[in-house]
């Protein structure tokens, strides 16, 4: 892999890293009036169940790392599949917005459920549908416009 694509695998991965754990900060802390901190270690629920809150910054930090893994990983599987799938570069924006519901989807359904949370999480409306939109436009467009640019001369 060269350095060019690594280079744009790694924008994508953290440009929709940080879009999309920022939206996550700023939309509980709204509703729910949760701290980062607190955000950041529900991620890490996923790997350490319910005592990942007991953890204090380690498990936030934990919780950040584990975000940011699972962005780069969704951006290898977008890259791999997308050398093979020309339609995923030739229409960016059809297929981002069609990786980020099907990210929002193996999350929310198969992920998380499969985690230490052991259980598909409440359903609200609300949450859902920003949380498709996040992954449409936060997550599934910014990963294929790098992924893109990763295999333009890469």
């Amino acid at each position: 892999m060269s350095r060019h694509t690594v280079r744009w695998l790694a924008t994508g991965a953290l440009l929709a890293g940080t879009l999309d754990i920022s939206y996550a900060i700023v939309f509980y802390s709204l509703r729910n009036h949760a701290p980062a901190s607190r955000i950041l270690q529900s991620v890490a629920t996923g790997l350490l169940g319910r005592a990942s809150f007991q953890g204090g910054a380690a498990t936030a930090a934990l919780g950040l790392c584990l975000h940011f893994l699972i962005a780069t990983l969704i951006t290898l599987v977008f890259y791999f599949a997308a050398q093979r799938i020309g339609f995923l570069t030739r229409h960016t924006v059809v297929s981002g917005i069609l990786y980020g519901i099907g990210v929002y989807l193996v999350m929310n359904y198969v992920v998380i459920p499969l985690s230490a949370i052991h259980r598909f999480l409440p359903f609200d409306p609300v949450v859902a549908m920003t949380g498709i939109l996040v992954h449409m436009f936060f997550i599934g467009i910014p990963i294929a416009w790098s992924v893109r640019k990763a295999l333009a001369r890469g």
